[in-house]
């Protein structure tokens, strides 16, 4: 893993160069915490505890872009109740409300690749089926990423688009972001910020600029990569962690 110990995302790494085609990172969402009441909870800062990690291969990191792979069969990390009831499966009365432990796991079905440009609070991916039929884009509603010696870290704002090859969307995952926001983990405001941040991705999406424009479902990984290996300290905390 190359590159500085941390910095902004729309920042090239300190050392003057960025990762290079083929190196692997880790792509990283820290859990949000329960606000303060009365406070606006925490707009601007990622929380201590790494939620998800993922090792990802660099296709691409320019002043535009970066882009990674999501290799079949990953190993990763994902958060799971602490009795190891999936998350999906427990009611979102208190999906949130219960404690949660990291699980390692596999990434099953086809690879995803993940597009991010500097700033944007969302990322691109786009799924394939297995005989790489191109199946969708997903605007992943995000925290603007932060740049470390080992990848890039960010907060996940619940609240997603979908996007079809026939460039028609829809919202996804509307009953999450609300049962955070009832959990505490969301203040009113970040909300709106997050809604309005999601209209924006819908002009980007009517506009078809880059990335929708740029053609990545003809993509194709490498077959020299191998599959990024997840390291025993891949929820460790960089030294310096910009916010």
């Amino acid at each position: 893993m190359h590159g500085p110990d941390a910095t902004l995302d729309s920042a090239e790494n300190a050392s003057g160069g960025r990762w290079t085609p083929g190196d692997h990172i880790l792509w990283r969402y820290r859990a949000g915490k329960p606000r303060t009441p009365g406070t606006a909870g925490g707009a601007g800062r990622l929380g201590r505890t790494v939620a998800v990690c993922r090792p990802v291969t660099v296709v691409r990191d320019d002043a535009e872009t970066l882009a990674v792979w999501v290799a079949p069969d990953t190993e990763c990390v994902r958060p799971v109740l602490a009795d190891g009831t999936e998350l999906h499966r427990e009611p979102l009365a208190t999906r949130y409300t219960k404690p949660h432990r990291p699980l390692r796991t596999r990434w099953s079905g086809a690879g995803v690749l993940k597009l991010a440009r500097p700033g944007e609070p969302w990322s691109v991916w786009l799924f394939w089926e297995n005989d790489w039929t191109f199946r969708s884009f997903y605007v992943n509603l995000e925290a603007p990423r932060v740049r470390w010696a080992g990848g890039v870290d960010s907060e996940d704002h619940y609240l997603d688009l979908v996007v079809h090859p026939d460039r028609s969307w829809e919202w996804r995952d509307e009953d999450e972001f609300a049962a955070a926001q009832r959990a505490g983990l969301m203040s009113a405001a970040r909300a709106a910020a997050v809604r309005d941040a999601g209209l924006r991705a819908v002009d980007a999406v009517g506009a078809w600029g880059p990335p929708f424009s740029a053609e990545w479902e003809r993509w194709r990984p490498d077959p020299k990569w191998t599959v990024p290996l997840l390291p025993a300290d891949w929820d460790r905390t960089p030294a310096r962690l910009s916010s």
